[in-house]
């Protein structure tokens, strides 16, 4: 059996407009992980099929 791996990509338009819904601070996107990343909010929210699920309570907790 093989592991299919998928890379979303994210519209550069979109990443420019999202940010964290908890600190309004900007996101970074992981392409390998297909994540936004939240520095400031310690926060990993997934990106599903391209759509970015922006539920803190989806959202992985990071350390820096």
């Amino acid at each position: 059996m093989t592991e299919e791996k998928r890379e979303t990509v994210i519209d550069r338009k979109l990443l420019e407009l999202l940010v964290c819904p908890l600190t309004k601070g900007p996101l970074v996107y992981d392409q390998k992980r297909s994540e936004l990343i939240s520095k400031s909010a310690h926060l990993a929210y997934p990106v599903r099929d391209g759509i970015p699920i922006m539920l803190p309570s989806e959202a992985r907790p990071i350390e820096d």
